[in-house]
């Protein structure tokens, strides 16, 4: 049933094995071009926990390297470079909020004028006030989700300086934390000879928060109901 499941969850031209295999000695400097389009040019459907996750993997197995056997070092380079390209996605992401938002939301001549009106904008902008940093921080862990929080953040117009230091701890340790998690799942036995499974199980733990804060919300909603 698992092995069903991999090829609709993963198809094959979006599995991260297959994408890293067929970049070869350009592996790593490819996720950084996926990673950059898939947070800055809103890319859902790329594959970004899982690619760093093989990233890592691949690094450990000695498969990525920068000239040297010292796969230490590599790892620390792979997540440097991952870390400054997921910060620079989130920027190219934010600005194009911030230049485009304005006149798609125009009431009449804006192509979302009718459905995200200036008020929702207003809403979203207190928001990210109040509680933006916590949101950046978290959905960068979140598929689809850390795809558009920087887009809204920039129709928002949140402060840039508030925005790029929060955007900077959250590509920090998903760029850090996902590819080390590989590096050292990698080498267990198992894991490297069924990628395809753990590449799965990463996506579906990635949508976990968003499953939990959706039970929460819906809790809330009935608990204010009975209220």
């Amino acid at each position: 049933m698992t092995a069903a499941l991999i090829p609709m969850l993963l198809p094959a031209w979006l599995n991260p094995e297959n994408i890293l295999n067929a970049l070869g000695n350009w592996a790593l400097w490819g996720v950084v071009a996926i990673v950059i389009v898939e947070c800055g040019l809103f890319c859902f459907f790329l594959p970004g926990d899982s690619l760093l996750f093989a990233v890592g993997m691949f690094v450990a197995l000695g498969t990525i390297t920068f000239g040297t056997t010292a796969s230490g070092w590599v790892l620390v380079a792979a997540c440097v470079i991952l870390s400054i390209a997921a910060i620079l996605g989130n920027t190219i992401g934010y600005w194009i909020g911030r230049v485009v938002g304005p006149p798609l939301l125009r009431p009449r001549t804006g192509l979302m004028g009718k459905i995200f009106k200036q008020k929702y904008a207003d809403n979203t902008r207190v928001f990210f006030e109040s509680r933006g940093h916590i949101a950046l921080v978290l959905a960068r862990f979140v598929p689809v989700v850390r795809t558009f929080v920087t887009l809204v953040a920039g129709i928002s117009k949140m402060s840039f300086p508030i925005f790029i230091g929060y955007s900077a701890i959250g590509g920090v340790l998903w760029g850090t934390g996902v590819t080390i998690l590989g590096y050292f799942l990698g080498q267990i036995s198992f894991i490297h000879k069924h990628i395809e499974i753990a590449l799965v199980l990463i996506v579906l733990v990635s949508f976990i928060p968003v499953v939990v804060e959706t039970i929460n919300q819906r809790r809330a909603a009935k608990a204010n109901q009975s209220a």
